[in-house]
């Protein structure tokens, strides 16, 4: 495993929509060891693939990480829970409701906003070695973080999603943004 440099807000990388994996081989499953490395070191819950620069439909998450831990007996310190998971060329099959909720994203250190997303999701997706699954999430992290790294892979941002203007412009400016032109894909899809 390699710990990747994640990209910033800014870079085009982040504005591209990803390409469809086609084949599960062991460079996928390489990429998906570097990017939870690269999320678990950087205290993420979430990463998508061109966070790190990798055009392709990859996402990792794992929301217990962040608030899960438990106490090592032997060494008497807190250790992270870990529950892993891969979606790869995610879809988003139904959505209901919305919710605003604070998020934070790897690719803008420092900047926390107010986000509008669905209440509850039906993802489709190919675990790691092809097949095909669904998931629900609702009203939670998961929920959440899926939403955004789904938007990373179709080259849109959270600040895309923002719930106010003038107070996601106010967290730009104080973390170092503000001058930061990334306009978004002509292929943005709703």
């Amino acid at each position: 495993m390699t710990k990747q440099q994640i990209v910033q807000y800014g870079d085009p990388a982040l504005r591209k929509v990803t390409s469809r994996v086609i084949k599960f081989d062991k460079s996928l499953r390489k990429l998906v060891e570097d990017m939870f490395e690269t999320m678990y070191a950087s205290e993420g819950v979430g990463l998508a693939a061109p966070q790190i620069g990798v055009s392709k439909r990859v996402l990792v998450v794992d929301v217990d990480y962040a608030s899960k831990r438990y106490l090592d007996e032997k060494t008497n310190k807190e250790v992270a829970s870990y529950s892993p998971l891969v979606l790869i060329n995610p879809i988003i099959i139904q959505k209901e409701g919305q919710i605003i909720s604070q998020e934070g994203c790897l690719s803008f250190p420092n900047v926390v906003i107010d986000v509008l997303r669905h209440k509850k999701i039906i993802v489709k997706y190919q675990d790691l070695l092809g097949k095909e699954r669904k998931l629900a999430a609702e009203d939670d992290l998961l929920c959440r973080c899926i939403q955004h790294e789904i938007d990373h892979l179709d080259g849109k941002l959270f600040v895309d999603k923002r719930a106010d203007e003038a107070s996601m412009k106010k967290a730009l400016e104080e973390a170092g943004f503000a001058g930061v032109n990334s306009p978004a894909s002509p292929l943005m899809i709703g």
